[in-house]
């Protein structure tokens, strides 16, 4: 008997068991992903909010505070200016940066006491300009 339904009378193990290999013979788990690889996590110690660090892992969400995602910006920021070619580029990065230091201060969420603060546009535009002309004075 084959079906969706429990039979009167079986045991909801071998209805489960039936269903099972009914499914497998009609191929439903055959090319399922991560089929051969090893399950992920499956070495690491048990932790019990793992699907609460997946599902904001695959939602893109951080649980880093505003405070500190600014700062990281920040830091990332002044040491790209070296590379940028034009002051333009530079005043573009560092705006972005400076907003979302704003950002990050006026965020109603817990963050370290100290914070974060804005960058000098115009100290960082001189120090980028006499690095760039440094070589050709040489």
């Amino acid at each position: 008997m084959s079906g969706n339904r429990k039979a009167a009378g079986e045991s909801w193990e071998s209805f489960a068991d039936r269903r099972i290999r009914e499914a497998s013979e009609q191929g439903e788990f055959d090319k399922l992903p991560g089929m051969g690889k090893p399950i992920p996590g499956i070495d690491e110690p048990l932790d019990e909010n793992w699907w609460v660090r997946q599902k904001l892992k695959e939602e893109g969400v951080s649980v880093v505070p505003p405070t500190i995602e600014a700062r990281l910006a920040r830091e990332q920021a002044l040491e790209k200016v070296p590379t940028l070619k034009s002051e333009k580029a530079v005043r573009r990065l560092l705006e972005a940066v400076n907003a979302s230091i704003r950002k990050a201060q006026l965020s109603p969420a817990a963050g370290p006491a100290r914070g974060v603060h804005p960058v000098d546009i115009e100290q960082v535009v001189q120090k980028w300009r006499e690095q760039k002309a440094a070589p050709r004075q040489q």
